[in-house]
């Protein structure tokens, strides 16, 4: 337990410190979390044997439903608006037609059964939402047409789809009678009613204000997901879909502590992948991969090469897409975690395939991954698909719904300059508003003829530091040991790269000089510059 606990938590610690690093890497990274699993597993350098599937199984489902319910809450419904028909359409039928020629080509060429070759198109058959937007976010493609949108609401939205052919393919090969009809039935309605019932519930008790904390609201939201999965999945519904149209209705909801929610939200499933893929790369055992290699790559080329081309373009021309929008999304079809933790089920209802299933999909995801996820930024722009003007950060909510508008507020005593000036009178730079003026105990609209009197509390509104990739805003409060108290700025220690450039005293603000002296209980706010 302990050493299990150590490890996890050894390899977040690096994967973590390395991700700055690894984004510069011209290649998708979380190729390098399952090469660094596969460094510690059985034939890496530290020949950690580990095949506990159940506990992997564990582990990378809950990790999924974190990916999940972030995946729906990101969606901006707004702006795929004009390509939601189209998504909806690659994320079930898509999904149903990729499964159904996979297994053609594998009944035809492997010479698999028909139920065996049906359970490897159900298992890859859904695309990695957290592989396409790595990709794009990194090179900072936005694409035409809404493509970046639409793959966005496919790649979220499909795996349910694959975990139900996938259930229902583990049913009928262990034997089980089943209704397909009422299988599918109950596993979508049961997932949607669910979904949108735990959603609106969610939503009330949010716009009630009955959290007072950033961290309540963290809490209860992960409460929300797990209830939004597990509770349809005991009522024998889909609880993929449950969650994610659950996080859809959360993120398209105007929340006071959206933005907070966002960034934990974002960290959390970063941390997420990095533990599924980490996991999945320890689990296999490389010598074991030559076995099922020949077949991975035949099933992964016919997938990437006409499976899903085929698909995409019979689904994509009624709606009149353009060609290279085809292109781009019929290359974009990524496998991904979801593909090899559905394999895992597979593997644990213990059915009998030919092939290892979880070296066989792990070998695809593992290919996909490295050959499409590199390519397709090439081939977006070959296909002239990349919208130069675009951001794709639009796509998602928090870029959009959240103002970058931060306010300030200043106290005027009788010593301030501002006092019995009118607004118009004081010169504010053009990017600096006075919002509001509190004054014995009501409110004041500003307008330019307003003259500021002694106890006036300014509310000012400009926008906010943007905090870039090397540089960064910190505050330091002083106290009585610090080094710098009581101490001139002139005689202070040089720090490498920093700069105090405010101090806060109380209700009043400074502007450092040399001759300045800090002083116990000063806020110091210091520029960072991080790699210096």
């Amino acid at each position: 337990m302990n050493e299990s606990v150590l490890l996890i938590g050894s390899v977040i610690f690096i994967c973590i410190v390395m991700k700055k690093y690894i984004d510069k890497i011209p290649i998708p990274s979380l190729i390098i979390f399952i090469a660094l699993g596969m460094l510690f597993g059985e034939n890496g350098i530290f020949r950690i044997v580990f095949n506990d599937y159940a506990v992997v199984n564990l582990i990378c489902s809950v990790s999924l439903i974190f990916i999940m319910f972030f995946g729906g809450f990101g969606t901006n419904i707004r702006r795929a608006k004009p390509v939601a028909a189209q998504a909806v359409v690659l994320s079930t039928l898509g999904v149903i037609g990729t499964a159904f020629l996979v297994a053609l080509f594998a009944k035809t060429v492997l010479h698999l059964s028909w139920l065996e070759s049906l359970l490897i198109g159900s298992v890859i058959s859904s695309t990695d939402a957290a592989s396409v937007f790595n990709i794009l976010r990194y090179n900072k493609l936005a694409l035409k047409y809404h493509t970046d949108s639409l793959l966005e609401i496919e790649s979220g939205s499909n795996d349910p789809i694959s975990y139900m052919l996938t259930a229902l393919t583990l049913s009928l090969m262990s034997g089980e009678a089943v209704s397909i009809p009422l299988l599918l039935f109950t596993q979508l309605s049961v997932g949607i009613a669910c979904g949108l019932a735990v959603g609106v519930l969610a939503i009330l008790l949010l716009k009630k204000q009955a959290f007072h904390s950033q961290q309540s609201y963290t809490i209860f939201l992960i409460s929300i997901m797990l209830i939004a999965y597990s509770l349809p999945a005991v009522l024998q519904g889909n609880g993929y879909l449950s969650v994610y149209l659950c996080g859809i209705l959360l993120g398209n909801t105007k929340l006071s502590q959206k933005r907070y929610l966002v960034h934990f939200f974002d960290v959390l499933t970063d941390v997420s992948q990095v533990i599924i893929f980490f996991l999945l790369g320890l689990l296999v055992t490389p010598v074991e991969l030559p076995a099922v290699l020949l077949p991975a790559i035949c099933i992964m080329v016919f997938l990437t090469v006409l499976a899903r081309p085929l698909v995409c373009t019979a689904l994509l021309l009624p709606f009149r897409a353009p060609l290279a929008q085809i292109g781009v999304v019929s290359f974009a079809g990524l496998r991904g975690a979801a593909s090899i933790v559905f394999a895992i089920s597979a593997v644990l209802s213990g059915v009998q395939t030919r092939y290892d299933l979880y070296n066989l999909v792990f070998c695809i995801v593992l290919l996909s991954i490295s050959l499409q996820g590199t390519l397709l930024p090439k081939l977006s722009k070959m296909l002239h698909a990349i919208d130069e003007d675009g951001d794709v950060r639009k796509t998602f909510n928090d870029y959009q719904e959240e103002s970058d508008i931060s306010f300030i507020k200043i106290h005027l005593d009788h010593t301030h300059p501002w006092c019995q000036k009118t607004l118009k009178e004081i010169a504010l730079p053009k990017d600096l508003l006075v919002a509001m003026i509190v004054r014995d105990g009501g409110t004041v609209i500003p307008g330019g003829t307003t003259r500021l009197q002694e106890g006036d509390l300014l509310v000012l509104a400009a926008k906010e530091f943007e905090e870039r990739e090397h540089l960064f805003l910190r505050e330091y409060v002083v106290d009585h040991d610090h080094h710098l108290a009581d101490v001139p700025l002139s005689k202070a220690p040089s720090e490498h790269q920093k700069l105090i450039i405010l101090i806060k005293r109380g209700n009043e603000t400074m502007i450092p000089k040399g001759n300045t002296i800090v002083k116990p209980g000063d806020v110091l706010v210091i520029a960072e510059h991080a790699n210096q």
